[in-house]
């Protein structure tokens, strides 16, 4: 699965966050609970604590479903039960400890578009050498990763809709020392409370 769910959504940031590449050679190792198989549809649900793995990559939820095409693309949708999150890891390429992590109620993946969409209380994070460098939060995220193009939304739906509430980007400074003959940074102000969804 060619740079699964390799969400670099914070390209919004500038950043370059490519899923390993090595992991569309790897073999599938999927544990659950319960397994349906449809041979002729080519569908598999799986259900009960399901994990996934793949090379770097692991996926979880309560859910899968997996389905694959006649030329042997894989598209998998993964769900949570209620009151909880389908979640999903992966190292990135460019460095021996860059992350990108996600969860979503609910999680989509087509491996023949290379689209990733993930849908209601949807938050995808960048991590270096364990440290959050980016994070977006959304009730849709999607990534198109041929096109390397981002949309976060405030409905679910895929659409943005007024009084939906605003999505988030957090972007952690990339530099840790304050310019050259500058003064040091000023101390962060604490935060503001934040207004409940659709009153922003």
């Amino acid at each position: 699965m060619k740079k699964y769910l390799a969400v670099a959504i914070l390209s919004l940031a500038s950043l370059s966050a490519w899923a390993e590449r090595a992991d569309s050679l790897k073999q599938a190792i999927i544990k659950f609970d319960t397994l349906d198989v449809d041979e002729v549809n080519q569908t598999r649900i799986l259900t009960g604590n399901v994990v996934l793995t793949r090379g770097t990559l692991t996926l979880k939820s309560d859910k899968a479903v997996l389905k694959e095409s006649p030329e042997g693309y894989m598209s998998v949708v993964l769900t949570a039960n209620a009151g909880k999150t389908a979640s999903f890891r992966q190292k990135r390429d460019g460095g021996p400890d860059l992350w990108v992590e996600g969860q979503a109620e609910r999680i989509e993946y087509d491996e023949r578009t290379e689209i990733v969409k993930l849908f209601s209380n949807a938050i995808v994070r960048q991590l270096e050498n364990g440290r959050l460098s980016s994070e977006v939060d959304g009730a849709f995220i999607s990534y198109d990763n041929r096109t390397e193009v981002a949309n976060v939304r405030n409905d679910a739906s895929g659409q943005t809709k007024p009084g939906q509430g605003r999505n988030t980007l957090i972007i952690a400074p990339r530099r840790t020392t304050a310019p050259a003959g500058g003064a040091a940074p000023a101390a962060p102000a604490a935060p503001a409370a934040a207004a409940p969804a659709g009153k922003q």
